[in-house]
């Protein structure tokens, strides 16, 4: 019997693709519609995400124009995005809403270089919990005599590359933000 590493691959996975929603959120600069994903607007009494009740255009490298399809939602749009996190004033003309992100100074795009490491910090951290609980199924296993000596061990050097693999692959998309974030 073999140690089968799949479950863990797709949990590696799933944390990839997590770390990259959450980079995703992150403004660098220009106007990226996705700044808007986690923002929900209370629409008829149920908190709806913005691009499900209206239209997200990018007119330019810094402005991102919002058309809702319901007129009456204009108002709760824009105390949605007032209240985010997001630091940007919407302008509403009552047919859409602007929002103008402002050049980056120097000491924010530093303050999101480090937020940006702290996602990948954090995201190394998961892919390594997973490596760990790996490393106890397979002294579980080799306990129980269900795997050989040289079977664990095969098992552990699976887990180990598979975990370096992806340890890797944070590297990359890490460095890729950070010069995104700090390119003026």
């Amino acid at each position: 019997m073999k140690f089968d590493t799949k479950p863990y691959e797709e949990k590696m996975k799933k944390t990839i693709e997590a770390y990259r929603d959450n980079l995703s959120s992150i403004r660098a600069g220009r106007a990226n519609p996705d700044v808007l994903k986690k923002i929900t607007v209370d629409y008829y009494g149920s908190p709806t995400p913005i691009s499900a009740i209206a239209e997200i255009k990018v007119t330019d490298a810094r402005t991102i124009v919002i058309t809702a399809w319901d007129k009456s939602a204009m108002k709760s749009i824009e105390k949605a995005i007032m209240t985010s996190d997001l630091g940007i004033h919407p302008q509403n003309d009552g047919t859409c809403i602007r929002l103008s992100f402002p050049p980056t100074t120097e000491e924010r795009r530093r303050e999101l270089s480090k937020q940006v490491s702290k996602l990948g910090e954090d995201a190394k951290v998961a892919i390594r919990n997973i490596r760990r609980d790996a490393n106890d199924k397979i002294k579980t296993m080799k306990k129980n005599s269900e795997l050989t000596e040289d079977e664990a061990k095969s098992g552990d050097k699976a887990v180990q590359d598979l975990t370096d693999r992806f340890i890797k692959e944070i590297d990359a998309i890490t460095a890729e933000k950070t010069k995104e974030v700090m390119a003026v």
